[in-house]
């Protein structure tokens, strides 16, 4: 099994590129996979809530991880999307990932059936048996609708010795505290929100699986890993500068507005699934692009 510290730092939750066809353009997602690791990002993310993986048919679906180990070479790990509101479509995309070789899967809450603890427990421990390769979960009520409460986290780590960590994206930076002080040592807990990654690092966190590495690779990792590695001061300097950007990247539904700030720097067109499509606002575009801007100009300025 896998090193625990492999899963620590920065990951990007990759967006997944469309061509004018509105087909997955490989060819962009093998330019971002190159950028993301010659700029020193920890990990990537495909197939996750970022990349659009909901409107991902099956086969869109396996080829993204695919493709996305091949261009990433080994070079850093790659942890794939593969939950499913349904166990047994879960099961299958997780043992696929396997099959092509990635480093762990990400598995997301049940979204629209709502179960209870219970059933959550059945539902990851079902996944997590399955396959040998290490499990993260992702904790989203957002998103999903019900959230995996600590307790039944715990029974989970206790008893499925390849969930290695969690991407707690609850948004309540006391029950990710919880998780931290209540799991084992070596439990890997990452941010799923750029905004409380740093505090979360604060709080004896791990990292983060995040949105707006998408574009700054670089400048993420470093102010996570100078959390981490207790230079605070250094780490809230680039935080000051990030705020205004985090919070744009959600001024309207993600990966809505990272994929088109992308675009506009010419990372991959700005084509959407539906039913996602642009930003609905044309006072959001200027908003967002602003934000982008302001942080281009404090890295040339060297502050960052």
């Amino acid at each position: 099994m896998k090193s625990k510290n492999l899963f620590k730092g920065v990951f990007t939750a990759l967006i997944t590129p469309f061509t004018d066809y509105g087909t997955v353009d490989y060819a962009a997602l093998e330019r971002i996979v190159n950028f993301q690791i010659e700029n020193g990002i920890d990990g990537l993310v495909p197939c996750g809530t970022t990349g659009e993986s909901p409107c991902l048919s099956h086969e869109e679906h396996d080829r993204v991880i695919a493709q996305t180990i091949k261009f990433a070479k080994g070079r850093v790990p790659v942890i794939a999307g593969t939950g499913s509101n349904a166990t047994n479509e879960a099961i299958r995309l997780s043992q696929h990932a396997e099959d092509a070789g990635v480093d762990a899967v990400l598995l997301v809450n049940p979204y629209y059936n709502k179960p209870n603890q219970e059933g959550l427990y059945k539902h990851f421990r079902a996944i997590a048996d399955s396959v040998s390769i290490p499990c993260v979960l992702y904790n989203i009520k957002g998103r999903t609708g019900v959230n995996l409460e600590t307790d039944t986290l715990i029974r989970l780590v206790n008893d499925c010795p390849n969930i290695y960590a969690v991407k707690e994206a609850s948004g309540n930076i006391e029950q990710m505290s919880d998780v931290i002080n209540r799991t084992p040592d070596d439990f890997i807990v990452l941010s799923g929100d750029d905004n409380l990654a740093l505090e979360l690092v604060k709080r004896g966190g791990d990292g983060v699986i995040s949105v707006a590495s998408n574009l700054f690779p670089k400048e993420m990792v470093n102010m996570v890993h100078s959390a981490l590695e207790g230079d605070f001061e250094k780490a809230e300097k680039i935080e000051k500068h990030f705020a205004p950007f985090f919070k744009t990247c959600f001024i309207e539904t993600n990966p809505i507005p990272i994929k088109t700030a992308m675009a506009h720097y010419g990372k991959c067109r700005e084509i959407f699934r539906l039913p996602m499509c642009s930003l609905e606002n044309p006072a959001h575009r200027t908003t967002l692009i602003n934000s982008t801007d302001e942080i281009f100009a404090a890295i040339e300025r060297g502050e960052m």
